[in-house]
């Protein structure tokens, strides 16, 4: 199965509408595929100028690590090495904090990630996985 446009425009707007609905601070919302390209993206009016990038940066280390951000944030308290070692072999775009959250197929395979930046770290995660609910898939935001 592959991420289709349909999906990834109802996570986006899904997440949009979350964001709004809690009164999250202006956010960057990306989707990557399965191999990282990107799938689409929007910001809402407000965000500072590098909330995409940061949004990348959780999609980006999520989808190349295949691990929720959630996870990496856990790994890069536990193995700092390791972080700087992967962030360095994937060309610099990760961001290991909550907010990157891997899109799954009913059959647990990997279609994509989310990254959302721009609010704290738990809310921009929390967004993440309403839009990706909202497409009918599930998400997988790391453990802590």
């Amino acid at each position: 199965m592959t991420l289709t446009l349909q999906q990834t425009q109802t996570i986006l707007s899904a997440a949009l509408d979350h964001a709004k609905q809690t009164d999250m601070k202006p956010v960057s919302i990306v989707v990557l595929d399965a191999r990282g390209a990107l799938k689409g993206a929007i910001s809402m009016d407000g965000t500072s100028l590098k909330r995409a990038s940061i949004a990348t940066g959780k999609a980006n280390g999520a989808i190349s690590l295949g691990m929720g951000s959630r996870s990496l944030f856990k790994r890069a308290k536990e193995q700092a090495f390791f972080i700087a070692a992967a962030t360095e072999a994937i060309g610099g775009s990760l961001v290991p904090v909550p907010g990157g959250v891997l899109i799954r197929d009913g059959a647990g395979e990997i279609l994509g990630a989310v990254g959302i930046s721009g609010c704290t770290s738990e809310n921009d995660e929390a967004a993440a996985m309403a839009g990706i609910k909202a497409a009918g898939l599930n998400s997988d935001p790391g453990q802590d």
